[in-house]
C-alpha cells in the first residue's frame, strides 16, 4: 500500500498561479487595489442579477429536496452510522462555514446599514434602525446556508454512496462531463477553479477577523495595532495550528469546534444576561418579522433606477459608471452571495467528509436551520448590544467606524459589556479574543486539509491527505490572507471584498454542473 501521493498537475500549477496573483498585489499594492476595486464595481454592476438568481434558486431547490422522496437517502447507504455525534457534527459544521467572521460581523455589521440604509430611507431613523437590525439575519440566513449545502449533496453522495476515495469538484461534474473528462484537463481546471474559490473565501475570512483579533489583544496587551501585529496574528495561527491539522479531523478539528461551542454558548450567555436582555429579545423579535414579511423583497433588490442613475451621472462626467459599486446591493447582498459562494465549495467539500450517516434531510436542516440559528443569535445578542449601546449615548461605535476603526469598535462593545459586570471586562475580552482566534484557526485547518485533499490523487486505498501537504496548504492561506491584508490596508474591505466576488463568479457554473449531475445520480439509484 502506498501513502498518499500529490497530484503533480494541480499542485504544480495552482502553486505559480496563486503566487503569480498574490506577489504582484504585495508589490504593487496601490495599482493592486485599484484593479480590484475596478473589477469589484463591473462585477456588481453587471452581473449582480446572476448571484441573486443564483442563490434564490439554490434555496428552492433544497427545500424541495427536504421535503420531496429524496430526503431519507442516507449517506453511505440505509445501514450506515454517523462517524460523529449530532452535537459534534453540527458544531464542526457551523465553526468552519462562519469562522470568525460572526464575531466581526456580528458585532459590528448594524453600523454599516443604520448610517447607510436599504430602500432609500433616511439614516438613522427609526426605520433604518429596524432593518439594520434585520439585514444581518437575512446575509446570514437560510439563502446563504443554501449556498453552503448545494455542493454539499452531491459531494457526499459521490464519497459515500458511489465509492469515490478523494473528494474533488471535477468528480462531482461526472454524471454531466462524463468521467474521461473530470479525469483530464477540464476536471484540472474545474478543480483549481475550486482552489482559487477557496483561497479568495478564505483570504477574505482571515482578511476581515484579524485586524479584530489584533485589536483585541492590543486592549489587551497595550500594544499599537497595525499591519505588523495583525501578521504576527496570521503567522502564529498558521503554525500553532497547523499543528491541529496535523492530528487530523478527530483529535484536531473536532476538539477545536468542541471547545469553540461552548466558549460561544459561555460569551452569547453572558452578553445577553449582561446586556440590554429586553432590547434584545425585542429587536430579535422584530427583525424576525421584518425579514419574513420581506424575505422575497430582499432576495432579489437590485436598485435599478439608481444604477441607471449612477451610470447616467458618470458618463455626463466623462466617467465609466461601471467601474463603482455605490448601492446597496451592489456593497452588500451580491458582495455576501459571492462570499458564500466562494467558500460553498470547500464547505461542500468538508462538510461531505463528515456527514457519513446523515440523511439528505438531516443535512439541509443542519445547514439552513442550524447554521442560520447559530448565526442569528451572534447577531441577536452581539449586534444589537451594540445598538443599543448607540442609542443610548454610552458609546460612539458609528464614529469609530466612521474613522475607519471598525476593530477598535467591535473590542468597544465587548469591553462596554464587561464593564456593566465589575470586573469582567478583561476575562470577557479574553474569552471573545480566544474565541475568535479559535474560530480563525478552525477554518483555516479545514480549508488545509481540504485543499490537500483536492491537490492528492485519486487512490482507491488513501482517504486521508499526507500530513506535511496539510500544513503546506496553512502556510500558502496564511500567505495569501497577508497579501489581501497589505493591499487593502488593514482597515479596507474592498480588496477582501473584490477577492471573494471575483473567484466567485466561475464557481457558480461548476456548482450548476455539480447540481444537475446529483439529479441524475437520484434518479438513477433512486428512479425518477
Amino acid at each position: 500500500m502506498h501513502g498518499p501521493r500529490v497530484d503533480r498537475v494541480i499542485f504544480w500549477v495552482a502553486l505559480p498561479l496563486i503566487a503569480g496573483v498574490s506577489v504582484p498585489l504585495v508589490l504593487f499594492p496601490v495599482k493592486g487595489e485599484a484593479l480590484l476595486s475596478a473589477a469589484f464595481g463591473w462585477l456588481t454592476r453587471v452581473l449582480g442579477w446572476a448571484y441573486l438568481w443564483f442563490t434564490i434558486a439554490a434555496f428552492a431547490l433544497l427545500v424541495y429536496y427536504a421535503l420531496g422522496k429524496y430526503g431519507n437517502v442516507r449517506f453511505g447507504g440505509p445501514d450506515a452510522k454517523p462517524e460523529f455525534s449530532l452535537v459534534s457534527w453540527i458544531a464542526m459544521i457551523f465553526c468552519a462555514g462562519i469562522g470568525a467572521s460572526v464575531l466581526y460581523w456580528g458585532t459590528i455589521e448594524w453600523v454599516y446599514y443604520y448610517t447607510n440604509p436599504p430602500f432609500g430611507l433616511e439614516p438613522r431613523s427609526r426605520e433604518a434602525t429596524e432593518w439594520a437590525a434585520t439585514y444581518g439575519l437575512f446575509h446570514w440566513g437560510f439563502t446563504a446556508w443554501a449556498i453552503y449545502c448545494i455542493p454539499t449533496l452531491p459531494l457526499a453522495y459521490l464519497f459515500w454512496n458511489r465509492g469515490r476515495p478523494i473528494l474533488r469538484m471535477s468528480a462531482a461534474c461526472e454524471g454531466v462531463i462524463g468521467e474521461r473528462a473530470t479525469r483530464s484537463f477540464p476536471g484540472k481546471v474545474i478543480d483549481m477553479f475550486f482552489m482559487f474559490g477557496l483561497l479568495g473565501g478564505v483570504g477574505t475570512s482571515i482578511g476581515l477577523s484579524t485586524p479584530m483579533i489584533s485589536a483585541g489583544l492590543s486592549e489587551l496587551l497595550g500594544v499599537a495595532r497595525g499591519f505588523w501585529l495583525d501578521a504576527a496574528v496570521v503567522i502564529t495561527l498558521g503554525v500553532i495550528f497547523g499543528v491541529s491539522v496535523y492530528t487530523g479531523l478527530q483529535r484536531g478539528i473536532r476538539v477545536l469546534s468542541g471547545v469553540n461551542l461552548w466558549l460561544t454558548i459561555g460569551l452569547l450567555a453572558f452578553v445577553f444576561l449582561a446586556g440590554p436582555t429586553l432590547f434584545i429579545i425585542d429587536t430579535f423579535t422584530n427583525s424576525i418579522g421584518l425579514l419574513v414579511q420581506n424575505f422575497v423583497k430582499m432576495s432579489f433588490y437590485l436598485e435599478p433606477v439608481a444604477k441607471a442613475e449612477s451610470i447616467i451621472s458618470a458618463a455626463s462626467e466623462g466617467k465609466s459608471g461601471l467601474a463603482s459599486a455605490d448601492t446597496f446591493s451592489e456593497q452588500w447582498t451580491i458582495f455576501y452571495w459571492a462570499w458564500w459562494i466562494a467558500f460553498a465549495p470547500f464547505m461542500g467539500l468538508f462538510v461531505a467528509r463528515i456527514s457519513r450517516g446523515r440523511t439528505i434531510r438531516e443535512l439541509i436542516g443542519a445547514e439552513l436551520i442550524g447554521g442560520s440559528l447559530g448565526c442569528w443569535l451572534f447577531f441577536a445578542v452581539l449586534g444589537n448590544t451594540g445598538l443599543f449601546l448607540q442609542l443610548e449615548g454610552s458609546q460612539d461605535l458609528t464614529g469609530l467606524v466612521a474613522r475607519n476603526m471598525t476593530p477598535e469598535a467591535i473590542i468597544t462593545t465587548v469591553v462596554a459589556v464587561g464593564d456593566r459586570v465589575i470586573p469582567f471586562a478583561v476575562p470577557l475580552l479574553l474569552v471573545f479574543v480566544t474565541l475568535g482566534i479559535i474560530f480563525a484557526a478552525t477554518t483555516l485547518d479545514s480549508a488545509s486539509y481540504i485543499l490537500a485533499s483536492v491537490a492528492t490523487r485519486e487512490q482507491a486505498e488513501v482517504r486521508e491527505p499526507a500530513r506535511w501537504h496539510r500544513c503546506f496548504w496553512a502556510i500558502v492561506l496564511s500567505s495569501v490572507s497577508l497579501s489581501l491584508m497589505f493591499v487593502g490596508g488593514t482597515e479596507s474591505l474592498r480588496a477582501v471584498q473584490s477577492a471573494s466576488l471575483i473567484v466567485a463568479l466561475p464557481l457558480i457554473a461548476v456548482l450548476v454542473l455539480m447540481t444537475l449531475s446529483f439529479i441524475r445520480w437520484l434518479k438513477r439509484d433512486h428512479g425518477s
